[in-house]
C-alpha cells in the first residue's frame, strides 16, 4: 500500500514540477557563481568587476522569474485574471520601486555614474560605494567637515532621483578639477614677483595633473561638443580696496582637492616669506580712536 502511495506520488504531475524546478534553481545558481568567480580572476579593473557582478546576479534572478512561469504556466493561468486586476493596484502601490529599479537600468546601461565616482544627488555630495537594484549607497563628504573629506556617514538614496533631479559626476568623463586659490597683496608689493611665486607653486604642485588631464581632455573634446579649453595654470590680478588680489586658476585629481590646495598655500607662504619684504600680504587694518572720558558729577541737594 506504501509503494503504491509512493509510486503514485512520484508520478504527480506537480511533484514532477517541483523537483524540475529545483533542479533548475540549482543549475542557475551554479552558473551563475561560477561565472561570477570567472570574471572576479580574469576582469582586472575593480569597477568593471563589480558591474560584472550585478549583471550576472541580476540575469540569474530574471532567469528563475522566466523558469518559475514556464514550468508553472498551467498553474498560473488559472489564476491570470486575479493578477491582471490585482497588477494596476501593485504597480501604483509599487511605483516609488518600479521607478528606481529603472532608474538601476539607467544607471547600469547608461553610465550616469559607476562605483568609485564622486556624485552629487538628491543634495548629497559623496563617494559611489554601491549601486542596489533600488538605492545607491554612498560615502558621504562635506557637511560639518570642511572640504572633499569623509564625514563617516553613508547615504542611501533611491536611484528614481536620476529621473527627477539633476546628478553632478565630479569624475565620470573626466576625473579632473578646476579650482582657484586667491591672495590680496599690498599695492607696494613687487607685481612681477608675486606674479612668479604663484606660477612656480603651481609649476611644482599641479605639472603632474596638468600632464595627465590633457589626454583625458581630447577624449572629451572628441567624444562631445566641447571647447578645447586651457588646462595649464594661470595667473590673474584684480585691483582690490585692500591692494591687490591674485587669483591662481589649475587642475587637479577630484579626489586630492584639499590636498592641493593645501600644498600650494604652504608653497606660497614659504616664497613670500623668502621675498625679503618684496611681497607682503594684505592686511584689514581697524583705526580705533580714543576721547576723553565723559565725568557725571552729582550734585546732592539738601532738602530742608
Amino acid at each position: 500500500m506504501k509503494n503504491l502511495e509512493l509510486e503514485k506520488m512520484l508520478y504527480d504531475p506537480t511533484v514532477s514540477k517541483i523537483v524540475v524546478y529545483i533542479l533548475t534553481i540549482l543549475i542557475i545558481i551554479g552558473v551563475s557563481k561560477f561565472i561570477k568567480n570567472y570574471f572576479r580572476k580574469k576582469v582586472a579593473s575593480v569597477s568593471s568587476r563589480y558591474q560584472s557582478q550585478k549583471i550576472v546576479s541580476f540575469a540569474s534572478y530574471l532567469l528563475i522569474i522566466i523558469a518559475s512561469v514556464i514550468i508553472f504556466t498551467d498553474k498560473l493561468g488559472e489564476v491570470s485574471v486575479a493578477f491582471g486586476v490585482a497588477g494596476a493596484g501593485i504597480a501604483f502601490a509599487l511605483q516609488e520601486v518600479i521607478a528606481s529599479f529603472a532608474g538601476w537600468f539607467a544607471i547600469t546601461f547608461n553610465n550616469f555614474y559607476r562605483v568609485g565616482d564622486r556624485v552629487k544627488l538628491g543634495g548629497i555630495r559623496g563617494d559611489v560605494i554601491d549601486i542596489g537594484l533600488l538605492r545607491t549607497t554612498m560615502m558621504e563628504i562635506g557637511d560639518w567637515v570642511d572640504g572633499d573629506l569623509y564625514n563617516g556617514r553613508t547615504v542611501r538614496v533611491l536611484n528614481s532621483f536620476i529621473f527627477k533631479e539633476p546628478v553632478f559626476n565630479y569624475s565620470g568623463e573626466y576625473p579632473f578639477l578646476w579650482d582657484e586659490i586667491s591672495i590680496v597683496v599690498r599695492s607696494e608689493s613687487d607685481i612681477a614677483m608675486t606674479d612668479k611665486i604663484l606660477n612656480d607653486s603651481a609649476a611644482e604642485v599641479v605639472e603632474q595633473y596638468e600632464i595627465d588631464s590633457k589626454e583625458e581632455w581630447k577624449k572629451l573634446v572628441r567624444k562631445f561638443m566641447i571647447e578645447d579649453a586651457r588646462i595649464d595654470h594661470m595667473v590673474t590680478c584684480l585691483i582690490d580696496p585692500s591692494g591687490i588680489k591674485f587669483t591662481l586658476r589649475y587642475i587637479t585629481n577630484f579626489k586630492l582637492r584639499r590636498i592641493t590646495k593645501d600644498l600650494l598655500s604652504r608653497g606660497i607662504l614659504n616664497k613670500i616669506n623668502d621675498s625679503n619684504g618684496a611681497v607682503e600680504l594684505a592686511v584689514s587694518t581697524i583705526e580705533l580712536s580714543t576721547r576723553p572720558a565723559l565725568e557725571l558729577k552729582m550734585m546732592n541737594k539738601t532738602l530742608s
